[in-house]
């Protein structure tokens, strides 16, 4: 009887953690997870993905966070934490918990981690934006521009680019961009 009980309540425990922990289980982008760093490195390519098999491959690692480089040249960083603390909004980062893959917003009309390389017309500095929206903007308000590419600033330039393009080239994987289809 004793042993049926613990094993009952070790069940409940489990799908309790599992319920509660799950909303938080997935890496998101614009989101940070203060506190309880126990060690950063630069991530040299700049891509979150590496942050996340850093904390996988890390015994101690619970959290983690990766902040995007910045137009000041700081570096693209990880961080590692000791703890799963609730995610916060932020601009700067990806972030997520030991087990979870890095998940991009999903869009139609927008492409995170998307670079649309070639068939340029037309390339400027822009400010910096999450989201790419400006260069989004950018495109939509010009009839001969079918897509667009957002490149974050401190991947190659100091500033944020806008590449508006006048005819669609397939999409590639590259963390330092956004990109969108407009025509």
């Amino acid at each position: 009887m004793k042993q049926a009980l613990v094993v009952g309540m070790a069940v409940a425990v489990v799908i309790i953690a599992g319920t509660v922990g799950g909303q938080n289980a997935a890496a998101q982008s614009g989101y940070d997870r203060p506190g309880g760093d126990y060690a950063h490195a630069p991530v040299a390519n700049g891509d979150p993905e590496v942050c996340a098999v850093r904390c996988e491959r890390d015994r101690n690692c619970r959290a983690w966070s990766f902040a995007y480089p910045t137009a000041s040249g700081t570096a693209a960083t990880c961080r590692l934490k000791r703890q799963v603390s609730p995610p916060v909004p932020s601009a700067c980062c990806v972030s997520g918990v030991r087990g979870a893959g890095v998940t991009e917003p999903r869009s139609s009309k927008v492409e995170y981690s998307i670079d649309r390389a070639g068939g340029d017309y037309r390339t400027f500095d822009i400010q910096p934006d999450p989201k790419g929206a400006p260069c989004a903007e950018a495109c939509q308000a010009e009839k001969r521009c079918r897509a667009w590419t957002y490149r974050r600033p401190g991947y190659g330039t100091p500033s944020a680019r806008c590449y508006l393009k006048g005819e669609i080239k397939p999409p590639r994987r590259r963390p330092c961009c956004i990109s969108g289809v407009v025509r």
